[in-house]
């Protein structure tokens, strides 16, 4: 199912581009995530902000099991994904087989995320570079909010998915350059 289904607010009903530039993060949910080999990866069960950035650190992505019963949930850093524009889904660039290895939990034993060994295991498998709540996040975060005198729920180019990198063309390729 994609974001177009689940629009009830009619969110995207006027969209021009090839993607939306701004989404309703109810409608991301239920989406279903593949990756570059076309193989269905699960689908996205939540989305995980970082209150003191107001940006997206995780999706958090069903995986196995049959009808909900013994699948595996894990976190995906947000910006390891890419929308796309064409299928209406997202591309998560791992092989399938990958994924019994990625650190994941069951729906009722979910991890510390802001812990500092839950943030190592994610990067031992994701790489570097996709720390949440890391001190260097921590403190762009302070001097970002001094500089606004407010709290914004604002995004980086990083979680973006309009034009820019965050998007694909649905040839499997990404315009990110990690």
């Amino acid at each position: 199912m994609s974001y177009l289904d689940r629009d009830m607010l009619g969110i995207y009903r006027n969209d021009t581009g090839p993607g939306p530039a701004l989404m309703g993060a109810d409608t991301l949910i239920g989406d279903d995530v593949y990756n570059h080999s076309d193989e269905e990866l699960g689908e996205i069960k939540e989305i995980m902000l970082d209150m003191r950035t107001g940006q997206i650190a995780y999706a958090v992505l069903s995986f196995g099991g049959l009808l909900g019963m013994g699948e595996k949930l894990f976190a995906v850093p947000w910006e390891r994904l890419t929308l796309d524009t064409v299928n209406k889904r997202f591309l998560l660039n791992v092989e399938k087989s990958q994924l019994k290895d990625a650190p994941g939990f069951d729906k009722n034993n979910w991890p510390d995320m802001a812990s500092d060994a839950w943030n190592q295991q994610m990067e031992a498998f994701y790489g570097n570079g996709v720390r949440y709540g890391s001190a260097a996040g921590r403190m762009a975060s302070a001097a970002a909010s001094a500089m606004q005198g407010g709290a914004s729920m604002q995004s980086d180019s990083g979680g973006s998915m309009s034009g820019g990198p965050g998007t694909s063309d649905g040839s499997g390729r990404s315009g990110r350059s990690d």
